[in-house]
């Protein structure tokens, strides 16, 4: 078994080494051992050795190369209220949330913009509550700072209507 074996090793080791041409034949010795040789002997069968199965083609080493990570740029947009929206308070208080893609990272600041006029400092939140804000049409605008202070995104401008009880109607 030990000499089919090595004998099979040596024919898959030589074959890449033997012209196309060339021919192989296989015969059973007296003790029944496969015996290959490029001569033909009364008995022997011719081996086909047009194909080559086990042998692969080599293949380039390189590696592909690697696109450079695009940083998807920040946005920011008010999500409540909603633009043209109409809120109902009495008290004149006003929710307001921001939705900032991708993920909100440590060191971002937000800052809120109402009618014009920046509402204070930027907080590490995209949520605030405006008190006491008086009736009728308003806007609002986020803007958001990175680590350094630079303004990275702004919201669009979104308009809001509140609706309070009147002084003087108040119905």
């Amino acid at each position: 078994m030990n000499k089919l074996l090595l004998l099979l090793t040596l024919l898959v080791i030589m074959l890449p080494l033997q012209a196309q041409e060339k021919r192989i034949f296989v015969t059973k010795d007296a003790n029944g051992v496969l015996v290959f040789s490029d001569s033909p002997q009364p008995g022997a069968e011719e081996v086909n050795l047009t194909s080559r199965p086990n042998v692969m083609e080599s293949t380039g080493t390189n590696l592909p190369a690697r696109k450079p990570v695009e940083v998807e740029p920040f946005k920011i947009e008010i999500a409540q209220p909603e633009n043209n929206g109409t809120v109902r308070d009495n008290t004149g208080s006003v929710y307001v949330s921001g939705r900032i893609t991708p993920m909100f990272q440590r060191g971002l600041q937000v800052r809120l913009v109402v009618d014009g006029t920046p509402l204070s400092e930027p907080q590490n939140k995209a949520t605030f509550i405006l008190r006491d804000v008086d009736r009728g049409e308003h806007t609002l605008q986020m803007e958001l700072f990175d680590q350094s202070g630079k303004l990275i995104a702004t919201s669009p401008v979104t308009t809001f209507y509140l609706h309070r009880a009147s002084v003087i109607n108040p119905n």
